[in-house]
């Protein structure tokens, strides 16, 4: 079996499932179509990281997980300043996470998609600083983690919780069975 992504919560999540992986990842580009849909982006960026290792004889799994709110998709920040915008932009709303999975193997493909509801509490500009400073938020969707620090911006959830750190393993677990 093929991990087609570097995150280390998403090679730690598929643990529970089986040991019996390899990471490989290919460059893509992540640009996003004019117009797509968090759902959509979270498909169509989860295939074209399976993609390359579709011929590797191997069941491949590509995953990707945006944040949005308002209709605005936020993916990674590209550095602390675009963290801090995000951050700010979510502070006392509630967003959506999502997370895209393609599983390949062969002519065989599925993909499927999982939404979470995440509400952040108010936060003071002292909040965001206190967070920016762990640093936690590098190559993070939405520039926070559930798992860690970030835990301490979340009023509530609503859904599966591991969506929001990278992978619906349980979801994932169902559709493994069928390859």
């Amino acid at each position: 079996m093929i991990l087609a992504s570097k995150s280390p919560r998403r090679q730690e999540l598929l643990k529970y499932i089986t040991d019996d992986f390899k990471v490989m990842s290919a460059e893509v580009d992540e640009a996003l179509p004019e117009g797509i849909t968090p759902s959509e982006a979270v498909l169509y960026l989860s295939k074209i990281k399976a993609l390359p290792f579709k011929d590797s004889g191997e069941t491949v799994i590509g995953a990707d997980t945006v944040v949005s709110a308002d209709g605005v998709i936020l993916g990674k920040p590209t550095d602390e300043m675009d963290a801090e915008k995000m951050l700010t932009f979510l502070s006392g709303r509630e967003h959506s996470v999502f997370t895209g999975v393609t599983v390949i193997n062969g002519k065989k493909e599925e993909s499927f998609y999982c939404e979470t509801k995440v509400k952040f509490f108010e936060l003071s500009e002292s909040d965001i600083k206190n967070y920016l400073n762990t640093g936690e938020y590098k190559d993070k969707a939405g520039a926070y983690g559930i798992q860690g620090y970030g835990s301490l911006m979340v009023e509530k959830i609503d859904g599966d919780y591991f969506n929001v750190v990278g992978l619906p393993i349980s979801r994932l677990n169902r559709i493994l069975s069928g390859f």
